[in-house]
Parts: structure tokens; sequence; C-alpha cells
């Protein structure tokens, strides 16, 4: 490894700058890709932390993210470009996407008192669905279903594009049948609101699962709230299990249609049975009901909410593009920052419910995917255990 200047790292053919957002596991990093023949590109890298560099397991599982996330090519999900892993460093490649997170959009919109319009939030929604299928469907190189399921669609996870594409990320916590390196402690990995009742109980996850998590993120979307407020982790994951129905987004804003209203109500179902059976099936029906607005629609809502951001995330790029940054340009390590352009999943948004880790400790063996199993005797004990785990990824 070689340095070039304080803001920038060389390994292998990659300019590695300072970091912009960092998570449990891994820091994003803007990147620079330097080929042969003056070919260059920027890029979105990342970089394992050097604690878990240094550990198999870990190391596995990463990899094993780049390796579930490469058959997944889809215009509505940031593609895996490259993986590296050399000289004690680790990291992904992905696909530089010049637009805000949605749960940062939400939000905005939300400051400003601007529901987002129905067509452009059924542009969004249709558009994290198709990618979401893309994935539910992905095969193996013989031609074998994967049955990835990626298990934290969260608003966080969603980036909308300058260009009015809508993009998921971060197939890290992903579950494929042939996956290498699997969870042995029995953690289950994702942000509690999104996460459906057989998630919760360590039941067994699916398409079906990914649906739920969809359907909370439609109902925030449309609404600007956060779908249980303010309530306690405990609270919020004691109600998902224990099949409180939410209210429909109708009660919110009047003007949703009542065909729409049911689609996220079916979609949070606590019996998986009663969700739509694909997100291929979901998409379709939203579109049925709202026609989704053009990219370049999106695009000028994004332009209205995130300009400001916009234009300084360009400069930045421009600037690693021509040599020449400043490091006051880039957040610090461990922080999120205003430039941050991809998050690792594992970062906490104002708008979204805090990420945990939920270990489940249920006795027996795992129950079917197709109804969630009741809840343990003791109530309380279990959802108690909830905030008692430690951060692990």
């Amino acid at each position: 490894m070689t340095e070039r200047d304080s803001n920038q790292k060389m390994i292998g053919r990659y300019a590695l700058y300072a970091p912009i957002a960092s998570g449990g596991m891994a820091t994003v990093h803007f990147g620079r890709l330097h080929a042969a023949g003056g070919f260059s590109r920027t890029v979105a890298i990342k970089r394992l932390h050097s604690q878990y560099a240094s550990q198999p397991e870990f190391v596995d599982r990463f990899l094993d993210e780049a390796r579930i996330a490469a058959r997944i090519r889809h215009p509505n999900v940031i593609p895996t470009l490259d993986v590296v892993s050399r000289g004690g460093e680790v990291f992904l490649v992905m696909e530089y996407a010049h637009g805000e997170s949605l749960s940062k959009l939400i939000g905005r919109a939300r400051e400003l008192g601007q529901p987002v319009p129905l067509r452009i939030a059924s542009a969004i929604m249709t558009s994290v669905l198709h990618g979401l299928h893309d994935a539910h469907e992905a095969r193996s190189e013989t031609g074998q279903p994967l049955r990835i399921v990626h298990r934290d669609v969260s608003p966080q996870n969603v980036v909308v594009g300058s260009d009015g594409v809508t993009r998921i990320l971060d197939f890290g916590i992903a579950k494929a049948v042939d996956r290498a390196q699997t969870t042995r402690d029995g953690a289950i990995r994702g942000k509690v609101a999104y996460m459906a009742p057989e998630q919760l109980l360590d039941a067994g996850v699916d398409r079906l699962t990914d649906i739920y998590a969809a359907a909370v993120v439609f109902w925030e979307l449309l609404t600007g709230e956060r779908i249980f407020g303010d309530a306690e982790l405990v609270a919020i994951a004691s109600r998902i299990m224990n099949g409180e129905p939410s209210p429909p987004p109708s009660t919110r804003r009047a003007e949703i249609p009542a065909d729409l209203d049911a689609l996220i109500m079916k979609g949070l179902s606590h019996d998986v049975a009663d969700r739509p059976q694909s997100a291929l099936a979901m998409a379709t029906e939203i579109e049925r009901i709202v026609e989704p607005a053009s990219a370049s629609r999106v695009a000028e809502w994004v332009q209205s909410l995130a300009a400001d951001a916009l234009k300084k995330r360009a400069r930045i790029v421009a600037e690693i593009e021509s040599g020449i940054v400043a490091a006051e340009d880039f957040g610090e390590g461990g922080q999120e920052s205003e430039v941050m352009l991809l998050s690792d999943g594992a970062i906490i948004d104002s708008f979204t419910a805090p990420s945990i880790p939920v270990v489940t400790a249920l006795d027996g063996p795992p129950r079917s995917k197709r109804a969630p199993p009741p809840l343990p005797a003791s109530r309380s004990s279990r959802t108690s255990r909830i905030l008692g785990i430690s951060l692990l990824f």
C-alpha cells in the first residue's frame, strides 16, 4: 500500500479516500478506480474494519456479501463491481450512485410540510419491489434458486438518484441457501421496526419477510411518519410479535386510495399467507392503483428536496476526479456526514428506528415459515432480552 497524500491511499488499482460513513462492521469511502490506458471511474468502497479484517470468520461473511450481491443484476439494485483482499485490507467496490437516501428525503419532505406525491411514492416503491423481486429470483451459475432474502429493507437502504432511478442497496445481511458463512449465534440482524414477526421470532425468513418490510417503508413514505412513532424498542417488538395492527396510512393522509390502503395492510399482515405472495405481484398492484411518475419527475422531486447536498457531493466528486481533494470536505470516520451517499446498514438515521441485533433463544426445532408461531409463554421475558444483546455487526 502506498500513500499519495493525506486524503487518499492506494490499494491495488483503487484510490481510497477519507471515510464518509461508518457502520459496525465496515466503513464506506469515496474511491477511484485507476486502470490501464488511463481509464478511471468514481466508485463507492465498503472497507472492512481492521479489527475484523484479521478474523477469517468475519472476512468470510464480508466476502459472502460480494458473492451474493454479484448474482443480482437489476437497474434498481446497486451493483457490486469488485472485491479486494490484499495487504490486510478487505473491501467491496460498489457502483457510485449520485442521489439521496430515502430516509433523508422523507425527513426533508416532512420538515417542509410537503407530503410525498402519490405518483412519486408509487415510482419509488415499485422500483424497490422490482429490485427485490430480481434478488428473490436470482439463481446460481448452475441455475439453482438462491432464495436470497434482503432482511434489512428500510428507507436507509434505498437511494433515490438524481437521475430519478431508485436503487436498493446493502445485501450484507442477506441469507441464501448456498451462503458459506452462516450466523452461528442465532442473531437476527436488521432494524426492529421493519422486521416481520417471523424474523423477530426466528421462525425462518423468505421473500415474504421482505414484503412485510417493504409495506412498512411504503406506509412511512406515504405518511411521512414512523409507523411505530416514538415507541421503545421492546414495545415495538412486542406489537409486531403480537400481531397488533398498525393503523391504515389513510388515517394519516385522507387522499390515499382505499385499494392502496388495503394493499399496504395486506403487506403488514401477521400471517404470511395473507401478504402479497411476491414483490412483483405487489409492484404490479401498486402500478394499477397509482400510475408511477416518470424518472424525470422523480429526479425533479429529489432535486427540490436535496439540491444543496447534491451540489456539495458533485463538487467533491469533481475534486476527486481532478486530484484536488480538501480534507474538510469529508466526514469523520465513525459518524454519519453530510456527504454520505451510501449507508452501511448499521448507521442510525434520525428517521428510521434503531438497528440492533436480536438473539432468539426459542426452544425446539425451527417452526414453519408459512405462519408465525405463537408467542412464548413469557412474553415480557422474551421481549426484554432484545435490548440485552451487544452489537455484533
